[in-house]
């Protein structure tokens, strides 16, 4: 039998040797999707009313990302050469990767936290230190410390951290970037509505930081793909360098606009989203199950030796949860994005009677 034919070209070595990503979770649409921390709520109606005003032309023609950002930038208390925009946070991570991190630099995390920070840095064969949060779900902040003398290239922080929902107070991120004078401090606050913590405004006296942000958590916009950077406009010159010419298309940058124009609905989806995460949490410790306090649209809670199999079960139901095992080494761990309080209702019923 003939053998198929190799194909004649040579990938990176972390492309090669690398395992196939995980794909995500698809047929999602009719269930009950508390897997993703997506805003179950939706988006404002501005935003509808703006996509529907997009013109034939606007559609036809490139965006133009600089008239954009010039009204983006105020909202956000940043001038206009601190801010970029792009397809989401994780295209945001990818170019910050393409222009700090590379083989025989090393990049600085903690354990578990949102996973792309560790994937981009892989393909790009940097050295990867991780440090865990422990037991009880508390920051390594002395460690970190520590390891920061040896000036990484790169620290990854998540703030409220994906998956244990943990924050990190200012004076924390203070003594952080303080300890990091050579070191590039990336603060993701994609839950900053729900946590109301940043240091936005850090970025102009600070020329190690960098603060990313989405629109697909508080706002709805998940599905259009649109986040920004800001940065000090040294550090967001050199991004700019690496960034192609039309990261994020019309549509994205105009729901985007609409949704900073009506704060009031994104105000009153985080009050609903709060308030359904009291009643997830309050109704699983009920159940006798643990929950670890969570600054974000979600909750982290230990189901115990059979964390897997409850989470499958919820999952022929309908009901979608995220399984962490893989984040913490042992089965137990689930993650549960809040939503109203009518579908932490449901959630519940269907949950008791697993446990």
């Amino acid at each position: 039998m003939k053998r198929p034919a190799r194909a004649g070209v040579t990938p990176r070595r972390a492309f090669a040797e690398a395992p196939d990503c995980a794909p995500m979770p698809e047929n999602r649409a009719s269930k009950l999707r508390l897997d993703l921390n997506e805003n179950l709520l939706g988006c404002a109606p501005k935003v509808r009313a703006a996509l529907r005003r997009l013109s034939a032309e606007a559609i036809a023609t490139y965006p133009e990302k600089k008239s954009a950002i010039a009204r983006l930038a105020p909202s956000f208390g940043v001038r206009e050469d601190e801010m970029l925009v792009a397809g989401g946070i994780d295209e945001a991570l990818r170019l910050i990767a393409d222009v700090f991190i590379e083989r025989g630099r090393t990049v600085l995390l903690v354990d578990p936290t949102f996973p792309m920070y560790r994937f981009y840095a892989e393909q790009r064969d940097a050295t990867i230190r991780a440090l865990r949060y422990d037991s009880k779900m508390r920051f390594p902040l002395r460690p970190i410390l520590v390891e920061l003398h040896a000036r990484p290239s790169v620290l990854f922080l998540a703030n409220p951290n994906n998956p244990t929902g943990s924050l990190l107070g200012m004076p924390a991120l203070g003594k952080i970037l303080n300890a990091a004078p050579r070191t590039l401090v990336v603060v993701d606050e994609a839950y900053f509505e729900f946590s109301g913590v940043t240091i936005v405004a850090w970025i102009h006296r600070r020329r190690n930081l960098v603060v990313t942000r989405t629109f697909s958590k508080a706002s709805g916009l998940a599905g259009l793909r649109i986040g920004c950077m800001f940065a000090h406009r040294e550090i967001a010159k050199l991004l700019k360098r690496a960034q192609a010419p039309f990261p994020v298309g019309a549509a994205a940058l105009a729901a985007a606009e609409a949704s900073l124009q009506d704060r009031a609905f994104v105000r009153r989806t985080v009050r609903e989203i709060q308030n359904g995460k009291r009643i997830l949490e309050h109704g699983l410790a009920g159940l006798g199950v643990r929950v670890f306090p969570s600054a974000a649209n979600f909750v982290l809670a230990d189901f115990g030796a059979h964390g897997s199999a409850i989470a499958a079960a919820l999952g022929r139901r309908g009901i979608l949860i995220r399984d962490q095992t893989s984040s913490f080494g042992r089965p137990g761990f689930v993650r549960i994005t809040a939503g109203t309080a009518a579908q932490m209702r449901k959630f519940l019923r269907a949950l008791e009677p697993l446990l």
